[in-house]
């Protein structure tokens, strides 16, 4: 891994993509269990990990409110919402 790869401050994690912050989490998740980096690495780690974790949770529930506020109907046409689980 990079130095680029890591984000540092909480701000750099913001301008991610969805999926640049899941792959930055599953780099930092591998890290922690490797258990060769020194406590306090890891802490900053796991902060950085639980901004991303947060992150990626607030765009998976955007993501599933849009998908609350369209249903489409087999033709085509709008079909009103329906929660995401209900379809």
């Amino acid at each position: 891994m990079t130095d680029q790869a890591e984000t540092g401050p909480a701000g750099a994690t913001e301008n991610l993509s969805f999926e640049e912050a899941l792959k930055r989490l599953e780099e930092i998740v591998n890290q922690l269990e490797r258990g060769d980096v020194p406590l306090d690495k890891s802490i900053d780690l796991y902060a950085e990990g639980d901004r991303l974790r947060a992150q990626c949770q607030k765009r998976l529930d955007a993501a599933r409110a849009k998908i609350d506020q369209i249903r489409v109907k087999a033709d085509g046409s709008p079909g009103g919402t329906t929660p995401f689980g209900d379809a």
